[in-house]
């Protein structure tokens, strides 16, 4: 395992970086480099063939499995689930194994009674979901709470990590967001499921609203669409006790998991890029400037103009060429070797 980069080789290693991502960024437009995608293979019906479950203790984890290659684990945000990754799966299957679980209390995971759905149980339930599919190591690609977990994961369990790709998300010192207070006070009234998330499947063009999941989260007025709300929220209401582990899951963000953390991170040999939408409202671009110079191995920050929290749906060819120059890059190359 190499030890962690000190500040005199980060420039060197930024560097490098930059060199591959432009590569990798020529890779993803250049006609003929690989075949266009269609970014309409993972619809709704297929997706949702393709589910597969694994029971452990934590419950019956729902997720996909797709394609062959070095593994890469993807960590959803909240009210979402793994749909979320659709259209970066699509390209990055083509050479991957890509891994992409729903969160406890999400999607259509059963979780087990009396299960606990805070970050601290998302990280075993990873761990329990690779131990059973017999897989060591990991690239690890994360989005909004997905962070959080993404971040516990990396603190605990750094041998089972071999790259983190961050996008916007919780940090130490902003987890939850502000923006979270409604969401946890209503779940605290188990009222978040009625007045926020049913409203906005009854009525898709309400949740496209500026005020709306869509208004908030997404750059696009199109999105999400009414088959992405669907897949988002529909399980969510499908009973009592699913509503209530989605209210779980918001109360369980207001303790700042994070606290505390930032020795571990500084520690940590796991190369890592950031990747910020600023026109996120949710998350305030300081994150992404706080977890560049947390991290032992940070390879730096790429900014995204006019990109909201979930940009990684609506940009999947950033995902995609942000991830494979972060793998090529000497430390990731050295970081999957060990």
């Amino acid at each position: 395992m190499p030890p962690p980069l000190r500040a005199g080789t980060k420039a060197v290693q930024r560097r490098d970086f930059l060199g591959l991502s432009a590569g990798a960024l020529v890779l993803a437009v250049t006609p003929g480099a690989l075949a266009a995608p269609s970014f309409d293979r993972f619809r709704l019906t297929e997706w949702g063939r393709t589910r597969r479950f694994v029971r452990t203790t934590f419950g019956s984890i729902a997720f996909l499995d797709e394609g062959q290659g070095a593994e890469v684990l993807f960590l959803h945000g909240f009210p979402l689930n793994g749909f979320q990754w659709r259209h970066a799966v699509e390209q990055l299957s083509l050479f991957n194994r890509c891994i992409v679980p729903d969160f406890l209390g999400l999607g259509f995971t059963e979780v087990a009674e009396g299960q606990d759905v805070g970050p601290d149980a998302q990280v075993g339930m990873l761990v329990a979901l690779l131990d059973a599919l017999n897989v060591a190591r990991v690239h690890v690609i994360a989005n909004d709470s997905g962070g959080t977990v993404a971040q516990l994961l990396v603190a605990r369990h750094p041998d089972r990590v071999r790259t983190l790709l961050l996008t916007n998300c919780d940090t130490e010192i902003e987890s939850p967001p502000a923006a979270m207070a409604p969401v946890i006070a209503l779940s605290k009234q188990g009222e978040y499921a009625n007045q926020w998330l049913a409203p906005w499947l009854e009525n898709k063009d309400r949740a496209r609203a500026p005020d709306g999941l869509g208004g908030m989260c997404f750059a696009d007025p199109a999105n999400p669409t009414d088959e992405a709300l669907e897949t988002y929220l529909g399980p969510l209401l499908m009973s009592a006790r699913r509503r209530q582990l989605a209210e779980a899951y918001a109360i369980a963000l207001e303790k700042n998991a994070l606290a505390g953390i930032g020795p571990a991170l500084r520690r940590s040999p796991v190369p890592v890029r950031i990747v910020w939408g600023m026109a996120d409202t949710i998350f305030s671009p300081r994150g992404a400037d706080h977890l560049d110079s947390s991290f032992g191995v940070s390879l730096g920050v790429r900014r995204l103009p006019q990109s909201k929290l979930f940009w990684p749906q609506e940009r999947p060819d950033v995902i995609v060429a942000e991830a494979r120059a972060l793998w090529n890059t000497p430390a990731g190359r050295m970081r999957s070797a060990a």
